[in-house]
């Protein structure tokens, strides 16, 4: 299984995601959204900009 976003809606029915590794472990999530189109947009936007990001080592 590879890597993928679920979209689901939270208790107080806002639109989430979660990011999941090939052994369904939850890697990291988003916040809640009032529309499903703008958690897909923030998807996209991550998908686009994740080969840019950089490392902040703060340790």
């Amino acid at each position: 299984m590879p890597h993928k976003f679920e979209v689901y809606k939270d208790a107080r029915g806002e639109f989430r995601f979660r990011f999941k590794a090939p052994n369904g472990q939850t890697m990291f999530s988003g916040e809640g959204y009032k529309k499903k189109q703008s958690v897909l947009k923030a998807i996209e936007s991550i998908k686009k900009n994740v080969a840019d990001a950089k490392v902040d080592d703060q340790a």
